[in-house]
């Protein structure tokens, strides 16, 4: 028990600097970029100013577009309310010590604090990310051991030959695919055209919400766990079929235990081995969400707000949403 403690242990202040790592590389890089926070500010008082004189002009909206004068003090103002009237280590240090208090800051898109507008998302991703999970493990394990027990069959061939196929796809490629033949308005209208939920879900009764919840969560559920399905089965086939020609399990079929005890309880528990050091990473993947998929199905989750965030320079959201994603991956792998 005190090796197993002491290697928690370790392996915990070894996140320490893993973090730190991380942040301080992708910090530095979105501070660095050309396009800030403050840059695109400026640009869009010179467009409205541009715009302005354009007016007056009759039309010559870009003759002042680059001579708009911005005085000193207002400059200085906009470079604080950014932070960027301070040396970029300084930043980065002031940065990690409101983290370290759990003050992520304010987004500069939602006027609101990041905390605020990570909570709002987290469940709908943590939604996705749990029942991914396990449908990918409830369903993965069972075939890979069926495809061992069944090596070199036609079902095995088979069920080898659409898994692999199934891996092939991208799962945002899939989810298109998906709402043109299942999705609302197509020749078999089944499942709705995306979104979390239908509009006045909360006016619904309880089984009427479990039966919406239901039909807009099947599609993206398969395209969220399409990618990790043929990894997980053939994993677990190939470790299952490895662990079955070691000396232990011949000696189990030489003493005459039965077939079923010597899968099932001796083989099949050293072969989860491999399966379970890969729920860390799937835990990450899952909860950090996919921006892809979450655009095609119009998922409103963490995976988009952090892809949006990019995009607008909201970098409080950005780095907030970085913290939360690399924590849950370094927590997972350990």
């Amino acid at each position: 028990m005190g090796g197993m403690t002491n290697y928690f242990i370790r392996r915990i202040l070894l996140m320490i600097p893993t973090f730190l790592g991380i942040t301080i590389v992708f910090f530095f890089i979105l501070q660095i970029v050309p396009g800030g926070p403050l840059e695109q500010e400026l640009m869009k008082l010179r467009m409205g100013a541009a715009e302005m004189g354009g007016e007056g002009a009759g039309g010559g909206a870009g003759s002042g577009f680059g001579d708009v004068a911005i005085p000193e003090e207002a400059l200085e103002e906009m470079k604080k309310f950014y932070g960027m009237d301070k040396p970029i280590h300084i930043r980065y240090i002031t940065w990690l010590w409101n983290v370290v208090h759990l003050d992520l800051g304010n987004s500069y898109v939602y006027s609101e604090p990041v905390w605020d507008t990570i909570k709002t998302r987290f469940p709908i991703s943590i939604y996705y990310g749990l029942f991914g999970f396990i449908l990918s493990y409830s369903l993965c394990v069972p075939l890979g051991v069926f495809k061992a027990i069944k090596h070199g069959s036609k079902f095995d061939t088979t069920s080898s030959l659409l898994v692999l196929t199934g891996y092939s796809i991208p799962g945002w490629a899939l989810g298109a695919v998906l709402l043109v033949l299942l999705g609302g308005g197509s020749f078999w209208s089944v499942f709705p055209l995306g979104e979390f939920r239908s509009e006045g879900w909360e006016d619904l009764a309880i089984g009427a919400k479990i039966l919406d919840q239901f039909y807009h969560s099947v599609l993206p559920l398969v395209a969220y766990t399409i990618g990790s399905f043929a990894v997980l089965t053939v994993l677990m086939k190939n470790s299952l079929l490895e662990n079955m020609g070691q000396d232990y399990v011949r000696t189990a079929f030489a003493k005459g235990l039965p077939e079923k005890r010597v899968i099932f309880i001796h083989a099949l528990r050293n072969s989860l081995i491999p399966i379970a050091t890969n729920i860390g990473q799937l835990i990450g993947i899952f909860l950090a969400g996919s921006y892809l998929i979450e655009k095609t199905f119009n998922i409103d989750g963490l995976g988009m707000l952090g892809f949006t965030s990019i995009l607008t320079r909201d970098y409080p959201v950005t780095m907030g949403f970085l913290v939360i994603a690399g924590i849950i991956k370094l927590l997972g792998n350990i």
